[in-house]
Protein backbone atom coordinates (compact mmCIF):
# COMPACT_ATOMS: atom_id res chain seq x y z
CA UNK A 1 0.00 0.00 0.00
CA UNK A 2 2.67 2.51 1.01
CA UNK A 3 4.91 1.37 -1.81
CA UNK A 4 2.17 1.77 -4.36
CA UNK A 5 1.41 5.28 -3.17
CA UNK A 6 4.83 6.39 -4.25
CA UNK A 7 4.95 4.62 -7.57
CA UNK A 8 5.67 7.41 -9.99
CA UNK A 9 7.68 7.31 -13.15
CA UNK A 10 10.49 9.79 -13.20
CA UNK A 11 11.06 11.97 -16.17
CA UNK A 12 14.19 10.10 -17.22
CA UNK A 13 12.35 6.81 -17.30
CA UNK A 14 9.47 8.28 -19.22
CA UNK A 15 11.70 9.65 -21.96
CA UNK A 16 13.66 6.44 -22.42
CA UNK A 17 10.72 4.30 -23.59
CA UNK A 18 7.57 4.94 -25.64
CA UNK A 19 4.39 5.30 -23.64
CA UNK A 20 2.31 2.12 -23.39
CA UNK A 21 -1.37 2.47 -24.28
CA UNK A 22 -3.72 -0.09 -22.76
CA UNK A 23 -6.77 -0.55 -25.04
CA UNK A 24 -8.79 -1.85 -22.06
CA UNK A 25 -7.72 0.95 -19.71
CA UNK A 26 -10.36 2.28 -17.36
CA UNK A 27 -10.98 6.03 -17.37
CA UNK A 28 -9.53 7.95 -14.47
CA UNK A 29 -12.00 9.93 -12.35
CA UNK A 30 -11.66 13.66 -12.87
CA UNK A 31 -11.11 16.09 -10.04
CA UNK A 32 -11.44 19.75 -11.15
CA UNK A 33 -10.80 18.65 -14.71
CA UNK A 34 -7.71 16.59 -14.01
CA UNK A 35 -6.62 13.42 -12.29
CA UNK A 36 -5.30 13.93 -8.80
CA UNK A 37 -1.97 12.21 -8.10
CA UNK A 38 -1.09 11.57 -4.45
CA UNK A 39 2.60 11.35 -3.66
CA UNK A 40 4.13 8.97 -1.17
CA UNK A 41 5.74 11.97 0.50
CA UNK A 42 4.88 15.67 0.31
CA UNK A 43 8.34 16.84 -0.68
CA UNK A 44 9.21 16.48 -4.36
CA UNK A 45 12.80 15.52 -3.70
CA UNK A 46 11.69 12.55 -1.59
CA UNK A 47 9.07 11.67 -4.19
CA UNK A 48 11.77 11.42 -6.83
CA UNK A 49 14.04 9.49 -4.49
CA UNK A 50 11.36 6.87 -3.80
CA UNK A 51 10.21 6.45 -7.41
CA UNK A 52 10.81 2.69 -7.40
CA UNK A 53 9.90 0.57 -10.41
CA UNK A 54 7.65 -2.49 -10.49
CA UNK A 55 10.48 -5.01 -10.04
CA UNK A 56 11.94 -3.09 -7.09
CA UNK A 57 8.49 -2.90 -5.52
CA UNK A 58 8.15 -6.65 -6.05
CA UNK A 59 11.44 -7.24 -4.24
CA UNK A 60 10.38 -5.04 -1.34
CA UNK A 61 7.00 -6.74 -1.03
CA UNK A 62 8.66 -10.17 -1.01
CA UNK A 63 11.48 -9.16 1.38
CA UNK A 64 9.24 -9.66 4.41
CA UNK A 65 8.86 -13.33 3.51
CA UNK A 66 12.62 -13.87 3.22
CA UNK A 67 12.85 -13.38 6.96
CA UNK A 68 9.45 -14.96 7.60
CA UNK A 69 10.55 -18.30 6.14
CA UNK A 70 13.82 -18.41 8.09
CA UNK A 71 12.34 -18.28 11.61
CA UNK A 72 9.35 -20.57 11.05
CA UNK A 73 10.95 -23.87 12.03
CA UNK A 74 13.17 -22.47 14.83
CA UNK A 75 10.12 -20.64 16.16
CA UNK A 76 8.03 -23.81 16.12
CA UNK A 77 10.72 -25.82 17.89
CA UNK A 78 11.20 -23.16 20.56
CA UNK A 79 7.44 -22.77 21.07
CA UNK A 80 6.92 -26.54 21.36
CA UNK A 81 9.77 -26.78 23.86
CA UNK A 82 9.30 -23.65 25.97
CA UNK A 83 5.75 -22.48 25.27
CA UNK A 84 4.06 -20.06 22.90
CA UNK A 85 3.71 -16.99 25.10
CA UNK A 86 7.33 -15.86 25.33
CA UNK A 87 8.13 -17.04 21.79
CA UNK A 88 5.43 -14.78 20.41
CA UNK A 89 6.48 -11.91 22.68
CA UNK A 90 10.03 -11.92 21.30
CA UNK A 91 8.68 -12.02 17.75
CA UNK A 92 6.47 -9.01 18.40
CA UNK A 93 9.30 -6.98 19.92
CA UNK A 94 11.46 -7.60 16.84
CA UNK A 95 8.54 -6.63 14.58
CA UNK A 96 7.86 -3.42 16.52
CA UNK A 97 11.50 -2.32 16.45
CA UNK A 98 11.97 -3.00 12.72
CA UNK A 99 8.72 -1.24 11.78
CA UNK A 100 9.58 1.85 13.83
CA UNK A 101 13.07 1.94 12.29
CA UNK A 102 11.86 1.57 8.68
CA UNK A 103 11.50 5.32 7.88
CA UNK A 104 15.02 6.03 9.13
CA UNK A 105 16.37 3.00 7.26
CA UNK A 106 14.85 4.12 3.97
CA UNK A 107 16.20 7.66 4.32
CA UNK A 108 19.68 6.37 5.04
CA UNK A 109 19.77 3.48 2.61
CA UNK A 110 17.01 4.03 0.06
CA UNK A 111 15.20 0.93 -1.12
CA UNK A 112 17.98 -1.29 0.28
CA UNK A 113 17.32 0.15 3.74
CA UNK A 114 13.62 -0.60 3.39
CA UNK A 115 14.46 -4.12 2.20
CA UNK A 116 16.58 -4.78 5.30
CA UNK A 117 13.83 -3.43 7.59
CA UNK A 118 11.25 -5.69 5.96
CA UNK A 119 13.48 -8.77 6.21
CA UNK A 120 14.00 -8.14 9.94
CA UNK A 121 10.26 -7.63 10.43
CA UNK A 122 9.69 -10.98 8.70
CA UNK A 123 12.16 -12.64 11.07
CA UNK A 124 10.05 -11.46 14.00
CA UNK A 125 6.72 -12.38 12.44
CA UNK A 126 7.89 -15.86 11.45
CA UNK A 127 7.42 -17.23 14.96
CA UNK A 128 3.88 -15.89 15.43
CA UNK A 129 1.73 -18.63 13.89
CA UNK A 130 3.78 -21.55 15.26
CA UNK A 131 3.51 -20.01 18.73
CA UNK A 132 -0.24 -19.48 18.34
CA UNK A 133 -0.68 -23.10 17.27
CA UNK A 134 1.10 -24.32 20.40
CA UNK A 135 -1.20 -22.17 22.54
CA UNK A 136 -4.31 -23.41 20.71
CA UNK A 137 -3.21 -27.03 21.18
CA UNK A 138 -2.84 -26.38 24.92
CA UNK A 139 -6.18 -24.65 25.36
CA UNK A 140 -8.73 -25.65 22.68
CA UNK A 141 -10.54 -29.04 22.46
CA UNK A 142 -10.93 -30.67 19.03
CA UNK A 143 -14.67 -29.98 18.74
CA UNK A 144 -14.12 -26.25 19.27
CA UNK A 145 -11.12 -25.77 16.99
CA UNK A 146 -13.18 -24.57 14.06
CA UNK A 147 -14.67 -21.57 15.84
CA UNK A 148 -11.83 -20.66 18.20
CA UNK A 149 -9.08 -21.54 15.73
CA UNK A 150 -10.70 -19.34 13.10
CA UNK A 151 -11.14 -16.51 15.61
CA UNK A 152 -7.46 -16.56 16.58
CA UNK A 153 -5.77 -17.42 13.29
CA UNK A 154 -7.90 -15.13 11.12
CA UNK A 155 -7.09 -12.13 13.30
CA UNK A 156 -4.44 -11.18 10.76
CA UNK A 157 -7.25 -10.42 8.31
CA UNK A 158 -8.81 -7.96 10.72
CA UNK A 159 -5.36 -6.41 11.01
CA UNK A 160 -5.24 -6.16 7.23
CA UNK A 161 -8.62 -4.42 7.21
CA UNK A 162 -7.57 -1.85 9.79
CA UNK A 163 -4.07 -1.46 8.37
CA UNK A 164 -5.17 -0.99 4.77
CA UNK A 165 -7.90 1.50 5.61
CA UNK A 166 -5.85 3.52 8.10
CA UNK A 167 -2.74 3.56 5.91
CA UNK A 168 -4.63 5.18 3.06
CA UNK A 169 -6.21 7.72 5.40
CA UNK A 170 -2.91 8.61 7.10
CA UNK A 171 -1.09 9.14 3.81
CA UNK A 172 -3.97 11.13 2.32
CA UNK A 173 -4.78 13.42 5.24
CA UNK A 174 -1.35 13.79 6.85
CA UNK A 175 0.61 13.65 3.57
CA UNK A 176 3.14 11.61 5.53
CA UNK A 177 4.08 8.08 4.52
CA UNK A 178 6.23 7.47 7.62
CA UNK A 179 3.26 8.10 9.93
CA UNK A 180 2.00 4.65 8.90
CA UNK A 181 5.07 2.93 10.34
CA UNK A 182 5.08 4.96 13.56
CA UNK A 183 1.35 4.49 14.18
CA UNK A 184 1.42 0.72 13.83
CA UNK A 185 4.62 0.19 15.77
CA UNK A 186 3.11 2.20 18.65
CA UNK A 187 -0.14 0.21 18.53
CA UNK A 188 1.76 -3.09 18.48
CA UNK A 189 3.82 -1.99 21.49
CA UNK A 190 0.70 -1.39 23.55
CA UNK A 191 -0.77 -4.73 22.45
CA UNK A 192 2.40 -6.58 23.47
CA UNK A 193 2.18 -5.20 27.01
CA UNK A 194 -1.36 -6.55 27.42
CA UNK A 195 -0.29 -9.86 25.86
CA UNK A 196 2.44 -10.34 28.46
CA UNK A 197 0.02 -9.57 31.29
CA UNK A 198 -2.95 -11.66 30.16
CA UNK A 199 -1.61 -14.68 28.27
CA UNK A 200 -0.56 -18.00 29.85
CA UNK A 201 1.03 -21.00 28.14
CA UNK A 202 -1.38 -23.65 29.44
CA UNK A 203 -4.16 -24.26 31.98
CA UNK A 204 -1.49 -25.53 34.39
CA UNK A 205 0.27 -22.15 34.44
CA UNK A 206 -2.87 -19.99 34.67
CA UNK A 207 -3.12 -18.48 38.17
CA UNK A 208 -6.89 -17.99 38.20
CA UNK A 209 -8.30 -21.07 36.44
CA UNK A 210 -10.81 -23.08 38.47
CA UNK A 211 -10.32 -26.76 39.21
CA UNK A 212 -13.46 -27.58 37.19
CA UNK A 213 -12.10 -25.74 34.14
CA UNK A 214 -8.72 -27.42 34.49
CA UNK A 215 -10.35 -30.86 34.78
CA UNK A 216 -12.53 -30.21 31.74
CA UNK A 217 -9.56 -29.21 29.58
CA UNK A 218 -7.46 -32.11 30.83
CA UNK A 219 -10.18 -34.57 29.79
CA UNK A 220 -10.77 -32.91 26.43
CA UNK A 221 -7.08 -32.59 25.53
CA UNK A 222 -6.17 -36.23 26.11
CA UNK A 223 -4.07 -36.44 22.93
CA UNK A 224 -1.71 -33.80 24.25
CA UNK A 225 0.95 -34.99 26.69
CA UNK A 226 4.16 -33.72 28.22
CA UNK A 227 6.92 -34.49 25.74
CA UNK A 228 9.85 -33.95 28.07
CA UNK A 229 13.04 -34.71 26.19
CA UNK A 230 11.34 -36.86 23.55
CA UNK A 231 12.84 -36.35 20.08
CA UNK A 232 10.66 -34.92 17.31
CA UNK A 233 9.65 -37.71 14.88
CA UNK A 234 11.06 -35.97 11.81
CA UNK A 235 11.06 -39.04 9.58
CA UNK A 236 7.46 -39.92 10.40
CA UNK A 237 6.34 -36.34 9.82
CA UNK A 238 8.17 -35.92 6.52
CA UNK A 239 6.86 -39.24 5.16
CA UNK A 240 3.26 -38.57 6.23
CA UNK A 241 0.84 -38.13 3.31
CA UNK A 242 -1.64 -36.01 5.34
CA UNK A 243 1.24 -33.68 6.24
CA UNK A 244 2.10 -33.18 2.56
CA UNK A 245 -1.56 -32.70 1.70
CA UNK A 246 -1.62 -29.89 4.26
CA UNK A 247 1.59 -28.43 2.83
CA UNK A 248 0.18 -28.44 -0.72
CA UNK A 249 -3.02 -26.66 0.24
CA UNK A 250 -1.13 -24.10 2.33
CA UNK A 251 1.08 -23.29 -0.66
CA UNK A 252 -2.03 -22.79 -2.80
CA UNK A 253 -3.80 -20.63 -0.25
CA UNK A 254 -0.71 -18.53 0.41
CA UNK A 255 -0.19 -18.02 -3.31
CA UNK A 256 -3.71 -16.63 -3.68
CA UNK A 257 -3.70 -14.71 -0.41
CA UNK A 258 -0.29 -13.11 -0.90
CA UNK A 259 -1.23 -12.16 -4.45
CA UNK A 260 -4.26 -10.35 -3.13
CA UNK A 261 -2.79 -8.79 0.00
CA UNK A 262 0.30 -7.43 -1.77
CA UNK A 263 -1.18 -6.47 -5.11
CA UNK A 264 -4.90 -5.78 -4.76
CA UNK A 265 -4.22 -2.11 -3.83
CA UNK A 266 -1.95 -1.89 -6.87
CA UNK A 267 -4.70 -3.32 -9.12
CA UNK A 268 -7.27 -0.94 -7.66
CA UNK A 269 -5.03 2.05 -8.31
CA UNK A 270 -3.37 1.27 -11.63
CA UNK A 271 -6.22 -0.56 -13.39
CA UNK A 272 -9.43 0.59 -11.70
CA UNK A 273 -8.05 4.11 -11.09
CA UNK A 274 -9.17 4.46 -7.48
CA UNK A 275 -7.71 7.40 -5.57
CA UNK A 276 -5.49 6.49 -2.65
CA UNK A 277 -7.99 7.19 0.16
CA UNK A 278 -10.69 5.28 -1.76
CA UNK A 279 -8.17 2.54 -2.49
CA UNK A 280 -7.44 1.98 1.19
CA UNK A 281 -11.08 1.55 2.16
CA UNK A 282 -12.17 -0.52 -0.85
CA UNK A 283 -9.08 -2.74 -0.73
CA UNK A 284 -9.93 -3.48 2.90
CA UNK A 285 -13.49 -4.69 2.16
CA UNK A 286 -12.49 -8.17 0.90
CA UNK A 287 -10.47 -8.82 4.06
CA UNK A 288 -13.29 -7.62 6.31
CA UNK A 289 -15.60 -10.07 4.54
CA UNK A 290 -12.97 -12.81 4.85
CA UNK A 291 -12.60 -12.24 8.59
CA UNK A 292 -16.35 -12.19 9.27
CA UNK A 293 -16.95 -15.30 7.16
CA UNK A 294 -14.05 -17.12 8.81
CA UNK A 295 -15.99 -16.87 12.09
CA UNK A 296 -19.15 -18.13 10.39
CA UNK A 297 -17.37 -21.06 8.76
CA UNK A 298 -15.72 -21.88 12.09
CA UNK A 299 -19.15 -22.24 13.71
CA UNK A 300 -20.31 -24.38 10.77
CA UNK A 301 -17.28 -26.65 11.11
CA UNK A 302 -17.84 -27.20 14.83
CA UNK A 303 -21.55 -27.88 14.24
CA UNK A 304 -20.82 -30.46 11.53
CA UNK A 305 -18.36 -32.26 13.81
CA UNK A 306 -20.35 -32.08 17.07
CA UNK A 307 -23.57 -33.25 15.39
CA UNK A 308 -21.76 -36.14 13.66
CA UNK A 309 -23.00 -34.99 10.27
CA UNK A 310 -19.46 -35.13 8.93
CA UNK A 311 -16.22 -36.54 10.25
CA UNK A 312 -13.37 -34.20 11.10
CA UNK A 313 -11.60 -35.28 7.90
CA UNK A 314 -14.58 -34.61 5.62
CA UNK A 315 -15.34 -31.32 7.37
CA UNK A 316 -11.79 -30.13 6.75
CA UNK A 317 -11.92 -31.20 3.09
CA UNK A 318 -15.31 -29.58 2.47
CA UNK A 319 -14.32 -26.21 3.89
CA UNK A 320 -10.91 -26.34 2.23
CA UNK A 321 -12.63 -26.83 -1.13
CA UNK A 322 -14.90 -23.85 -0.46
CA UNK A 323 -11.83 -21.77 0.40
CA UNK A 324 -10.23 -22.70 -2.93
CA UNK A 325 -13.02 -22.66 -5.52
CA UNK A 326 -14.78 -19.58 -4.13
CA UNK A 327 -11.76 -17.27 -4.43
CA UNK A 328 -10.89 -18.76 -7.82
CA UNK A 329 -14.34 -17.84 -9.17
CA UNK A 330 -14.31 -14.38 -7.59
CA UNK A 331 -10.83 -13.44 -8.77
CA UNK A 332 -11.29 -14.52 -12.37
CA UNK A 333 -14.77 -12.99 -12.50
CA UNK A 334 -13.42 -9.64 -11.32
CA UNK A 335 -10.72 -9.68 -13.99
CA UNK A 336 -13.42 -9.91 -16.70
CA UNK A 337 -15.79 -7.39 -15.12
CA UNK A 338 -14.19 -4.57 -17.08
CA UNK A 339 -14.31 -1.12 -15.55
CA UNK A 340 -17.46 -1.64 -13.49
CA UNK A 341 -16.00 -0.59 -10.16
CA UNK A 342 -18.82 -1.84 -7.97
CA UNK A 343 -18.93 -5.23 -9.69
CA UNK A 344 -15.15 -5.66 -9.43
CA UNK A 345 -15.09 -4.81 -5.73
CA UNK A 346 -18.13 -7.04 -5.15
CA UNK A 347 -16.56 -10.06 -6.88
CA UNK A 348 -13.24 -9.64 -5.08
CA UNK A 349 -15.16 -9.35 -1.81
CA UNK A 350 -17.24 -12.50 -2.44
CA UNK A 351 -14.13 -14.43 -3.44
CA UNK A 352 -12.19 -13.41 -0.36
CA UNK A 353 -15.24 -14.03 1.85
CA UNK A 354 -15.27 -17.68 0.76
CA UNK A 355 -11.54 -17.86 1.51
CA UNK A 356 -12.57 -17.42 5.15
CA UNK A 357 -13.35 -21.17 5.18
CA UNK A 358 -9.60 -21.80 5.00
CA UNK A 359 -9.10 -21.28 8.74
CA UNK A 360 -11.54 -23.97 9.90
CA UNK A 361 -10.73 -26.19 6.93
CA UNK A 362 -6.96 -26.05 6.55
CA UNK A 363 -5.35 -23.77 9.10
CA UNK A 364 -6.39 -25.80 12.14
CA UNK A 365 -5.45 -29.10 10.49
CA UNK A 366 -2.01 -29.16 12.12
CA UNK A 367 -3.80 -29.40 15.46
CA UNK A 368 -5.80 -32.38 14.15
CA UNK A 369 -2.74 -34.25 12.93
CA UNK A 370 -0.57 -33.76 16.00
CA UNK A 371 -1.56 -31.77 19.10
CA UNK A 372 1.83 -32.59 20.64
CA UNK A 373 3.84 -31.17 17.74
CA UNK A 374 1.39 -28.50 16.56
CA UNK A 375 4.03 -25.76 16.66
CA UNK A 376 6.56 -27.77 14.68
CA UNK A 377 3.96 -28.87 12.09
CA UNK A 378 2.69 -25.32 11.66
CA UNK A 379 6.27 -24.07 11.33
CA UNK A 380 7.13 -26.57 8.59
CA UNK A 381 3.89 -25.95 6.71
CA UNK A 382 4.12 -22.17 7.07
CA UNK A 383 7.78 -22.09 6.01
CA UNK A 384 7.05 -23.95 2.77
CA UNK A 385 3.84 -22.02 2.13
CA UNK A 386 5.56 -18.68 2.76
CA UNK A 387 7.82 -19.34 -0.22
CA UNK A 388 4.80 -18.19 -2.21
CA UNK A 389 5.19 -14.81 -0.54
CA UNK A 390 8.72 -14.61 -1.90
CA UNK A 391 7.81 -15.71 -5.41
CA UNK A 392 4.48 -13.99 -6.09
CA UNK A 393 5.32 -10.28 -5.59
CA UNK A 394 8.42 -10.47 -7.76
CA UNK A 395 6.71 -12.67 -10.38
CA UNK A 396 3.78 -10.29 -10.58
CA UNK A 397 6.15 -7.35 -10.94
CA UNK A 398 7.71 -9.11 -13.93
CA UNK A 399 4.35 -10.08 -15.47
CA UNK A 400 2.79 -6.58 -15.28
CA UNK A 401 5.44 -4.15 -16.59
CA UNK A 402 2.64 -1.92 -17.91
CA UNK A 403 0.01 -2.89 -15.32
CA UNK A 404 -2.55 -3.42 -18.06
CA UNK A 405 -5.78 -5.34 -17.63
CA UNK A 406 -4.57 -8.12 -19.95
CA UNK A 407 -1.39 -8.56 -17.92
CA UNK A 408 -3.39 -8.75 -14.71
CA UNK A 409 -5.70 -11.40 -16.18
CA UNK A 410 -2.69 -13.65 -16.73
CA UNK A 411 -1.70 -13.13 -13.08
CA UNK A 412 -5.20 -14.08 -11.94
CA UNK A 413 -5.41 -17.17 -14.18
CA UNK A 414 -2.13 -18.44 -12.72
CA UNK A 415 -3.55 -17.87 -9.24
CA UNK A 416 -6.72 -19.81 -10.09
CA UNK A 417 -4.70 -22.75 -11.45
CA UNK A 418 -2.61 -22.92 -8.27
CA UNK A 419 -5.69 -22.73 -6.01
CA UNK A 420 -7.52 -25.54 -7.81
CA UNK A 421 -4.51 -27.87 -8.22
CA UNK A 422 -3.42 -27.66 -4.59
CA UNK A 423 -6.98 -28.19 -3.37
CA UNK A 424 -7.14 -31.47 -5.30
CA UNK A 425 -3.96 -32.65 -3.57
CA UNK A 426 -5.47 -31.93 -0.14
CA UNK A 427 -8.72 -33.71 -1.01
CA UNK A 428 -6.79 -36.87 -1.92
CA UNK A 429 -4.14 -36.80 0.83
CA UNK A 430 -5.60 -34.76 3.68
CA UNK A 431 -6.84 -36.14 7.00
CA UNK A 432 -8.40 -34.85 10.19
CA UNK A 433 -7.30 -37.75 12.39
CA UNK A 434 -4.54 -37.71 14.99
CA UNK A 435 -1.50 -39.39 13.42
CA UNK A 436 0.33 -42.31 15.01
CA UNK A 437 3.51 -40.26 15.38
CA UNK A 438 1.77 -37.77 17.67
CA UNK A 439 2.67 -39.84 20.74
CA UNK A 440 6.27 -38.99 21.71
CA UNK A 441 8.79 -41.82 21.84
CA UNK A 442 10.43 -41.74 25.25
CA UNK A 443 14.23 -41.88 25.23
CA UNK A 444 15.61 -44.75 27.27
CA UNK A 445 17.54 -43.82 30.41
CA UNK A 446 20.83 -45.66 30.04
CA UNK A 447 21.74 -44.98 33.68
CA UNK A 448 18.64 -46.73 34.94
CA UNK A 449 19.29 -50.41 35.67
CA UNK A 450 16.96 -52.93 34.06
CA UNK A 451 15.05 -54.98 36.64
CA UNK A 452 16.30 -58.52 36.95
CA UNK A 453 13.90 -61.21 35.81
CA UNK A 454 14.24 -64.77 37.03
CA UNK A 455 14.32 -67.61 34.56
CA UNK A 456 11.01 -68.96 35.87
CA UNK A 457 9.32 -65.57 35.64
CA UNK A 458 10.72 -64.95 32.16
CA UNK A 459 9.41 -68.32 31.01
CA UNK A 460 6.05 -67.55 32.57
CA UNK A 461 5.93 -64.21 30.78
CA UNK A 462 6.61 -65.85 27.43
CA UNK A 463 3.89 -68.44 28.04
CA UNK A 464 1.48 -65.75 29.24
CA UNK A 465 1.91 -63.85 25.98
CA UNK A 466 0.55 -66.77 23.98
CA UNK A 467 -2.79 -66.34 25.70
CA UNK A 468 -3.44 -63.25 23.61
CA UNK A 469 -2.79 -64.86 20.26
CA UNK A 470 -6.18 -65.43 18.59
CA UNK A 471 -6.95 -68.88 17.25
CA UNK A 472 -6.74 -69.23 13.50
Amino acid sequence: MVLEAGNHTSGSNASSAPAFVDPDACPAPAANGSVKHVSLVPVSTESDRFAWGEETQGLLLSAFYWGYVVTQVPGGLVADRFGGKHTLTVGMLVSVASTAAAPLAVRWGGWVGMLVARVVCGLGQGVIFPALNVLLAAWVPAEERGKLGALVLSGSNLGTVVGTAISGALIHFLASWDSVFYAFSAAASVWTVFWCLLCHDSPATHPYITSAEAKFLQDKLSHRSAKGGAPIPWRAILTSLPFWGLVAKTVGHDWGFFTMIADLPKYMKSVMKFRIHENGVLSALPYLAMWLCSLMFGCIADWLIKSDRLSITNTRKLLTTVSSLGPAAGIIGASYAGCDRYLVVGLFTLGMASMGAYYSGTRVNALDLSPNYAGTIMALVNAIGALSGIVTPYLIGVLIPNSSMQEWRLVFWITVAVLVATNMVFVFLGSGEVQHWNEPARPKDKNKAEPEVSADKEEGTRLESFRYIPEQ
